[in-house]
C-alpha cells in the first residue's frame, strides 16, 4: 500500500504551496460570494488536468480518475468570515465584502478555510503527479458557504451526488489553534448539532409614561430569555449536552418610547437528535406561552441556520487513525471529546449513506502556545496558523486519509 512517504513535497512545490496560501489568506470572501476564490480553485484544478465543474454557486468539485479502484471524496471549505484582521502579517487580509443587508464588513479567513484549500490543492497535486503509486478516483470538494451552513446544501441541492462518482467515505479536516505537527480525533459525534434562529417580539407601543397602553415587548421578550434559559437546567437530562445561548437583544430607538416590537437571536447547540428535537420544541413552546400570557400577538421565528450532525463512522475512523500514528507518530495523534462547535461536513456523507470521517490539524507553534498572552483561536482577527508545520501536516493527513483507500 503506497503512504506519504511516496509522495514528497519537493522543495519548489513547497514554496509554491506557500504562495498559494499567503495568495488564499490575502483574498477571502463571504459565504456563498467566493467567486474569485472559485475561479482560482479552477484553474489550478484544470492546469493539473484534473476535471472540474462548479456546483452550489461558488462551489468547485475536481474529479481526479487513475483507472480502476475505489472512489473516495475529500472535502476543504473555501469561505471567510466578516471580520477585520489584526495579525499584523505581511500578507494579511485587507478585503471586504457584503452582508446581505449591504453592510460593507471586512472580511478575513479567521478560521483556516485558507488552509484546508492549500492542504487539498497540494495533495491533489502530489496524486496527480503520481498516478503510479495509487488507483481509484478522488473527489475534491471545494465546498463554499460552511460558516452559514448553507455551502452543503446548496451543492447536494445542485446535484453534487448525481454529477460526481459516488464514494465509498468522505473525508475532512479543520486546522484547529493546537499544536501544529498533531492530530486530534473523536470517534461517533465529532462536533454538535447546531440551530440558530432570530425572532421577533410583537407589542403595541406608547409612551413611556403610559405603560398601560402598552403591551411592551421588552418586558416580554425578557421573560421569553429567562424562562429560556431553563430548557437545558429542567428540561434535559444532565448526562446529555445541550447548549442554549441568546446573543443579541434589540428593540426601541429611543428611552421614553415603549416600542412595539423588539428581537433576539439564539443559538442552540447538541449532540442527540432527540435532545435537539426537545429543545426546539421547548423553545417554541415557551415563545409562545409567554406571548399569550402577555397577550400578545404571536411572535416571529425565522430560522437563520441550521448545521447538521457531524458524526464520525467509528470503525472508518479507528483505521484512519492508526495510519496516521504510522505516518505522525504515536504521540502526535491525541483522542479528543467531541467539540460543542459546528459544521455542515457531515451533510455530505448522510446525503448517500456513507461513512464521513473528519479531525482536526494544529495550526501553532510552541512559542504562541506558551507565550504569555493568550492564544488566538478560530474566529479571532489574531488568528494565524504557522505556515509550516502546518500546511506540511495538512497535506499528510490529507494524503494518509486518501491513499488509506486508493494506495496500491
Amino acid at each position: 500500500m503506497s503512504t506519504t512517504t511516496d509522495l514528497q513535497l519537493t522543495d519548489d512545490l513547497r514554496r509554491r504551496m506557500h504562495l498559494l496560501y499567503r495568495e488564499l489568506h490575502a483574498h477571502p470572501e463571504l459565504s456563498m460570494q467566493e467567486h474569485a476564490t472559485a475561479a482560482l480553485l479552477e484553474q489550478r484544478l484544470t492546469a493539473l488536468g484534473i476535471e472540474n465543474f462548479r456546483c452550489g454557486g461558488t462551489g468547485v468539485v475536481g474529479v481526479l480518475r487513475n483507472g480502476d479502484g475505489p472512489t473516495v471524496a475529500f472535502r476543504a471549505d473555501t469561505d471567510g468570515l466578516p471580520l477585520a484582521e489584526d495579525t499584523g502579517l505581511d500578507y494579511a487580509s485587507t478585503a471586504t465584502g457584503r452582508l446581505e443587508d449591504g453592510t460593507e464588513v471586512p472580511v478575513m479567513h479567521g478560521c483556516g478555510h485558507d488552509t484546508h484549500m492549500t492542504a487539498l490543492l497540494t495533495a491533489a497535486e502530489l496524486l496527480a503527479g503520481a498516478r503510479e503509486a495509487w488507483a481509484g478516483t478522488v473527489v475534491l470538494i471545494f465546498q463554499p458557504g460552511e460558516e452559514t451552513a448553507a455551502g452543503a446544501r446548496a451543492m447536494l441541492e445542485d446535484g453534487l451526488w448525481e454529477r460526481a462518482p459516488l464514494p465509498e467515505v468522505v473525508l475532512g479536516q479543520h486546522v484547529m489553534p493546537s499544536r501544529a505537527g498533531t492530530v486530534s480525533w473523536a470517534a461517533g459525534d465529532v462536533m454538535a448539532m447546531a440551530d440558530s434562529w432570530r425572532v421577533t417580539v410583537h407589542g403595541k407601543g406608547a409612551h413611556a409614561s403610559q405603560p398601560q397602553d402598552a403591551t411592551d415587548p421588552i418586558v416580554l421578550g425578557a421573560h421569553m430569555i429567562t424562562r429560556i434559559q431553563t430548557i437545558v437546567s429542567r428540561e434535559i437530562d444532565a448526562r446529555r449536552a445541550a447548549v442554549v445561548t441568546v446573543a443579541t437583544f434589540h428593540g426601541g430607538l429611543k428611552e421614553n418610547i415603549i416600542p412595539a416590537s423588539a428581537e433576539f437571536t439564539l443559538n442552540v447547540r447538541t449532540f442527540d437528535p432527540a435532545v435537539r428535537d426537545h429543545v426546539l420544541g421547548a423553545l417554541r413552546r415557551i415563545i409562545a406561552a409567554e406571548a399569550a400570557a402577555s397577550g400578545a400577538p404571536e411572535p416571529t421565528i425565522e430560522e437563520l441556520s441550521t448545521f447538521p450532525r457531524n458524526y464520525n463512522d467509528p470503525a472508518a475512523t479507528a483505521a484512519l487513525v492508526e495510519r496516521f500514528r504510522e505516518v505522525l507518530g504515536e504521540d502526535n495523534v491525541v483522542e479528543v471529546e467531541p467539540m460543542m462547535g459546528s459544521e455542515d461536513f457531515g451533510a455530505l456523507g448522510a446525503a448517500i449513506g456513507v461513512p464521513s470521517v473528519f479531525w482536526m490539524f494544529g495550526g501553532h507553534d510552541g512559542a504562541v502556545l506558551e507565550g504569555e498572552g493568550p492564544v488566538p483561536v478560530n474566529h479571532s482577527p489574531f488568528f494565524a496558523p504557522a505556515i509550516e508545520p502546518t500546511l506540511s501536516t495538512g497535506v499528510r493527513t490529507a494524503l494518509t486519509a486518501i491513499l488509506s483507500r486508493v494506495g496500491g
